[in-house]
């Protein structure tokens, strides 16, 4: 059986990258292949999409995971793959709330491309355990607390102390507690150059929350 293929990615290296699997697949046809997440739908309407290859983070105003969930909630039967490059371990969640079949690392993989996309099509939701491990000063993500990976997320946004405490609803003063926590594992000086940090290594992506 064909199935036509629709790939989503602002990256030029990746989506030639995915081009050439599905090119080169022998059961998979590209339908399109496109920079904008806004445009997906557009393509889903004119029919002859099976899978979509979808980034999650893309330079337009509409990432993939929000493309996804108005492509599920009108073409249902469409597979969605999830891929990125991204560690923040929130996109698996979002990924699945926003009805995505298959999600997939592109630097750090359990199975090859085409063997997921063969066993999404073939029914299977093929996830990854958890996120990639990020290094983090003298520390990595492993080694913080799901609540002092909020806050980062929150710091690498840019967000105050006072903004982060009534986005998580506690005090500012739990707010320092973890900053200091963050500083001490990580042997950063400063909340700045921390926050730096996380936002350079993808821990956190502002406009996804």
């Amino acid at each position: 059986m064909t199935y036509h293929v629709l790939i989503v990615d602002d990256q030029t290296l990746p989506r030639q990258y995915f081009e050439s699997i599905v090119t080169h697949s022998g059961n998979y046809v590209l339908t399109a292949a496109i920079s904008s997440a806004k445009m997906a739908y557009s393509y889903c309407t004119r029919g002859n999409v099976d899978l979509i290859l979808m980034d999650i983070v893309m330079s337009d105003d509409v990432n993939g995971l929000e493309a996804a969930r108005k492509i599920k909630q009108t073409y249902p039967d469409i597979r969605i793959l999830a891929v990125t490059s991204m560690p923040d371990a929130t996109f698996l969640e979002k990924a699945r709330d926003a009805g995505v079949d298959s999600f997939w690392y592109k630097e750090v993989q359990d199975a090859p491309m085409l063997e997921v996309m063969d066993r999404t099509m073939a029914g299977e939701h093929i996830w990854p355990d958890s996120a990639p491990t990020v290094p983090l000063g003298m520390s990595d993500t492993t080694e913080l607390t799901e609540r002092e990976l909020a806050v980062l997320r929150l710091l690498a946004m840019g967000y105050s102390n006072q903004e982060i405490a009534e986005e998580l609803f506690v005090s500012i003063n739990t707010i320092r507690f973890h900053l200091g926590n963050l500083l001490s594992k990580t042997g950063f000086s400063s909340r700045t150059e921390l926050a730096i940090t996380a936002a350079r290594s993808g821990i956190a992506v502002e406009g996804i929350r």
